[in-house]
C-alpha cells in the first residue's frame, strides 16, 4: 500500500516519538487514482497534523510518485476493544491495566519543551521519573505561577511512559478529580475499592494542583495515607501544585511532610535567553520567520506566563494573513499592546526609584559613601535586580551608584547567597520582582 510507503519515508524524516504521536495513528481511508485520503482521530488532531506535518506528508508522497493529492479528514468514532482481567477491570489491549487519564495535550511532550535555567531541574527529574532512572528519587513536588510548564512537564512524563512502557499501572488526574471521585464512592459504600485502585493497582501517580486541596482534611487524610504506601514502596509520584509548599494554607502538617518528601523544586518564570527561544520555536511552528529584531522585542516585553507567548504569536500570525504581509515591528507592538496594554520599559532609573520608595531612602543616599545598613542593603538590592531585569553591563550599574564593577559583582553574589540562606531576604527580593513585573 502507497500510504505506508509514505510512512516508512516519514519515519526517516522525524524523530522517533513525532512519529509515532502524529504519524503512526494516521490510517488510510481510501486511495482513488492519485488521491490518497487518510483520517485521524479526533479534529484537534487532525488540526495540529494540517498546520505541521500535512506539507511534509504531500511531499514525501509525490517523492514516491502516483500520489498527486493528499487529503485528511476526522475518522468516524470506533469504540476501542476492551479486555476484562480477572478481577472484571477493563483494560487496554496489550497492557496490564487501563491507565485513569485526564485528556492529555498532544504538543506537551518533552521534546516541545524549551529548557532554561529557571525550569532546568524540574524537567530533568521529570525525565528521570518517565524514564524510570532513580537519581532524583522516585517523588517530586513542582510549585509555579501558572502558565511557567507544570502541566507540561507533567504530561510529558505520561506521554513518555505510555510510549516507552505501555504496561505501567499509572494514574494521571487533578486533585479535585481525585477528590470529587472519593466522594462518589464514599456515597457508593466502595472506598475499599477506591483505596485498592490507588494502592494495589498504581505504579506510577501524577496529581495536579493540590494546593486546590485546603480545608478537605477528609480527602487530605485519604492521599497522604496513598502517598504513603506508594512512596515506601518505591512506586513514582508527581505532585503539583500552584503554591510553594511552605506557603500552602489549609494543609495538614503530616500531609505536608508526605508531599515534600522527595525532591521539591520551583520553575521559575523564564529569563530573557529562554523566552527568546521558546518564542522563536512558536513563531517556526506557526510558519513565521523568526526575525532576531521582533523576537527579541516580544521576549523583553512579555514575561512570566508562557501561555501569552503563544497567544502572541497566533495574534501576529493572524494579523499578517490579515493583512498580506510579513510581520513587522509596528504589527507586533499593536499585537501586545492588545495582550499587556502599553508598554512600560524596565530601566535601572526605574529600579532604583522603586528602591529608594520601598526603602525610604534617597538616590543620593544610594549613591553615597554610606556604609549603613540601611543603605547598603537596598542599593545591593538595586544592584541585583538591574542585572536582573536589564542588559546594563557591571560598569554601566556601578556608574549609576557611584561605584566600580568589583562593587557591583560582589553585591550580585551577596544577594545570592543571603537568598539562598535567609527567607527574610528571598521574600524582600520576590515581593520587589512582582512589583516590577507589574
Amino acid at each position: 500500500m502507497m500510504w505506508n510507503a509514505i510512512k516508512t519515508s516519514l519515519h526517516t524524516a522525524l524523530s522517533e516519538s513525532e512519529f509515532g504521536l502524529w504519524i503512526k495513528p494516521l490510517e488510510c481511508r481510501r486511495q482513488e487514482g492519485q488521491v490518497l485520503e487518510l483520517a485521524g482521530p479526533d479534529r484537534f488532531f487532525c488540526a495540529w497534523v494540517e498546520d505541521r506535518y500535512l506539507d511534509l506528508i504531500r511531499h514525501k508522497a509525490q517523492e514516491l510518485g502516483q500520489i498527486g493529492e493528499v487529503r485528511l479528514k476526522v475518522a468516524e468514532h470506533r469504540p476501542l476493544p476492551f479486555e476484562s482481567d480477572k478481577t472484571g477491570q477493563l483494560r487496554i489491549p496489550g497492557t496490564a491495566c487501563a491507565p485513569r487519564l485526564r485528556s492529555l495535550h498532544p504538543a506537551f511532550t518533552f521534546e516541545q519543551f524549551m529548557v532554561g535555567e529557571s525550569n532546568l531541574l524540574a524537567r530533568s527529574a521529570c525525565k528521570a521519573l518517565a524514564t524510570g532512572d532513580s537519581t532524583f528519587g522516585n517523588c517530586l513536588f513542582m510549585n509555579s505561577t501558572t502558565g511557567l510548564g507544570k502541566s507540561h512537564l507533567t504530561q510529558a512524563v505520561v506521554h513518555q511512559v505510555l510510549q516507552s512502557a505501555p504496561s505501567t499501572r499509572l494514574h494521571y488526574l487533578t486533585a479535585q478529580q481525585f477528590s470529587a471521585e472519593m466522594v462518589k464512592n464514599i456515597r457508593t459504600n466502595s472506598m475499599e475499592q477506591f483505596s485498592k485502585k490507588y494502592v494495589n493497582n498504581c505504579d506510577m501517580l501524577l496529581v495536579e494542583d493540590v494546593h486546590t486541596l485546603t480545608g478537605k482534611n477528609k480527602t487530605q487524610e485519604e492521599l497522604n495515607t496513598i502517598l504513603d504506601y506508594l512512596i515506601k514502596s518505591g512506586r513514582r509520584v508527581i505532585l503539583t501544585s500552584a503554591v510553594d509548599p511552605r506557603k500552602l494554607a489549609g494543609i495538614d502538617d503530616d500531609f505536608r511532610s508526605r508531599m515534600t518528601s522527595g525532591l521539591v523544586t520551583g520553575i521559575e518564570s523564564p529569563d530573557h535567553e529562554t523566552r527568546a527561544r521558546i518564542i522563536r520555536h512558536k513563531m517556526r511552528q506557526h510558519g513565521l520567520a523568526a526575525d532576531e529584531n521582533l523576537v527579541g522585542y516580544i521576549a523583553e516585553n512579555l514575561r512570566g506566563d508562557i501561555r501569552r507567548m503563544e497567544s502572541a504569536v497566533i495574534g501576529i500570525k493572524a494579523k499578517s494573513c490579515l493583512c498580506k504581509t510579513p510581520p513587522d515591528l509596528a504589527m507586533v507592538r499593536e499585537v501586545i499592546f492588545g495582550l499587556i496594554g502599553a508598554v512600560v520599559e524596565i530601566t535601572g532609573e526605574s529600579i532604583r526609584d522603586l528602591i529608594g520608595c520601598q526603602f525610604r531612602v534617597s538616590v543620593e543616599d544610594l549613591q553615597s559613601r554610606s556604609r549603613k545598613r540601611a543603605v547598603t542593603f537596598p542599593r545591593q538590592v538595586a544592584m541585583y535586580l538591574t542585572r536582573k531585569y536589564t542588559d546594563k553591563s557591571l560598569a554601566d550599574i556601578g556608574n549609576m551608584y557611584n561605584r566600580d564593577h568589583s562593587t557591583v559583582l560582589h553585591a550580585i553574589k551577596t544577594i545570592t547567597r543571603d537568598m539562598s540562606q535567609q527567607t527574610s531576604v528571598r521574600e524582600q527580593v520576590e515581593l520587589l520582582c512582582t512589583k516590577i513585573k507589574k
